[in-house]
């Protein structure tokens, strides 16, 4: 990400350091990770000191200082999952990616994290990708998933 789309992004929020997560949270939408060069021009521009802002990017759990893939895969692992056969789920999203949990591949296509309840329990085995939630999987549907978001 170059400083003139980051200058952007900053100048949208009228360069406020009020503005400062909100700001980071576009950077992280559009280039899925928050490098440091981006960082440092975010303080430089916000007038924030890199220390506060790298405080916050490792505080919140949205942000990530290491590249991320493009497609973000959570696989519920909650009570009600587990039981209905989420390490199926979580095998196959490994198999088919060569990634486990908190890992990113070398394309940056995938990350994949497990979490504990998405809030959908009746529809368990539950994969969310991107934010869209996939219901009631199996390892054969879980392999169909992942093949659009190739």
């Amino acid at each position: 990400m170059d400083n003139n789309r980051i200058d952007q992004i900053i100048d949208k929020h009228q360069g406020e350091a009020s503005s400062l997560i909100q700001v980071l949270l576009e950077i992280q939408s559009e280039h899925h990770w928050l490098p440091k060069a981006a960082l440092e021009r975010v303080g430089e521009k916000l007038q924030v000191p890199l220390t506060r802002i790298q405080h916050i990017a490792t505080f919140y759990k949205a942000f990530s200082l290491v590249p991320k893939g493009k497609h973000q895969v959570h696989i519920c692992v909650g009570t009600a999952c587990h039981v209905r056969g989420a390490t199926r789920i979580l095998d196959t999203v490994e198999e088919a990616t060569g990634i486990k949990p908190g890992e990113t591949d070398l394309d940056l296509k995938f990350s994949l994290e497990t979490v504990n309840c998405l809030g959908c329990c009746a529809l368990g085995p539950v994969m969310e990708v991107d934010g869209k939630t996939h219901g009631k999987m199996s390892p054969v549907k879980t392999a169909e998933v992942l093949k659009i978001y190739e």
